[in-house]
């Protein structure tokens, strides 16, 4: 079995600011606009290299989407930064009507998604967005696990024409994906080789499946993880390829069951390979105030639950 193991964390928003200082260097077309919250996006570097190229929109969200919209129209490549509630939630409307119906080039690129943005509690933790956004005609979800790959997708969304929303996370994480990988839309990982059950996890739930794997692994089960970065195009061969050889799978987020990773696999699965599905999500709930650990370990969005679910659905077989 493949092992993996880190020898530091990073939150995976400072990828994103990673990523696009990078592109502020080699794409001329990059601009960046922000809603009050310049430090929390890590957007400093690419100001102060690139200060022409980003607009403090201050706190009006629907504004900054139209504005990014609009931008669009003369050839510029619009990244836009706020929480990810603030990013979906609140301008629905102006994402719906302005980017998606009028395909419009906007990154919406969203921090401090699900329960990890912790002490600030429900009102600013979403756990809906991944549905929200991915109903929308023509937008692409995506959803990375550690810095390096949210670099890596930060870069590779600028050569993508279309509406994307970029979805990380505010603590820090295991770094255990390659520096210098290339991160390709839609296409799946297989981080280890399984037969027993799949494990198809997204965004900071990937790391606990592969802990999960471990567990499994010294049981007796032969857990196949799989790292789903994108939710929107899914990639239905790597799902289907892995559940004919194991017959069962778990899936794992930090969202809501309703709407998220799990029943994109589902609609997958029901049209192609009906299989045995256990979900790793929080149960149709808001959040609450504690540190990403504790909420984690409350709602079960960890290896433990992963590794309860991966025993369950064998049984089902």
């Amino acid at each position: 079995m493949k092992t993996y193991t880190y020898t530091e964390k990073k939150d995976t928003r400072s990828g994103f600011g990673a990523g696009l200082t990078e592109l502020g260097r080699t794409n001329p077309n990059v601009v960046a606009l922000c809603a009050d919250l310049i430090g929390s996006l890590k957007m400093n570097q690419f100001i102060e290299e690139n200060p022409e190229r980003f607009f403090q929109i201050g706190i009006a969200e629907a504004n900054m989407m139209g504005i990014a919209a609009g931008l669009t129209i003369g050839g510029k490549i619009p990244f836009t930064g706020t929480f990810a509630n603030f990013s979906t939630g609140r301008v629905y409307d102006q994402i719906r009507q302005s980017i998606a119906y009028s395909d419009k080039n906007v990154k919406i690129c969203a921090s401090h998604a699900g329960l990890t943005l912790g002490e600030d509690g429900a009102t600013h933790q979403i756990l809906e967005d991944i549905g929200l956004m991915k109903m929308l005609p023509g937008m692409t979800v995506i959803n990375t696990c550690d810095y390096n790959q949210t670099k890596a997708a930060t870069i590779a969304i600028a050569e993508h024409e279309g509406p994307v929303y970029l979805r990380f996370g505010r603590p820090a994480v295991p770094i255990f994906t390659p520096e210098d990988q290339k991160f390709e839309i839609g296409k799946a990982i297989k981080l280890t080789e399984g037969t027993d059950a799949t494990i198809v996890a997204t965004g900071h739930l990937v790391w606990e499946a592969l802990e999960a794997s471990k567990v499994l692994n010294e049981q007796g089960i032969s857990a196949e993880v799989i790292n789903i970065h994108t939710i929107k195009p899914l990639d239905d061969k790597a799902i289907l390829d892995s559940v004919a050889k194991t017959g069962c799978i778990v899936t794992a987020e930090e969202h809501n069951v309703l709407g998220g990773l799990g029943e994109s696999v589902s609609r997958v699965l029901a049209l192609h390979n009906p299989t045995p599905q256990e979900f790793v999500a929080t149960n149709d709930t808001f959040g609450e105030s504690g540190t990403p650990a504790q909420l984690m370990e409350k709602y079960g969005l960890n290896s433990a639950t992963i590794v309860e679910k991966a025993q369950t659905v064998i049984k089902r077989k």
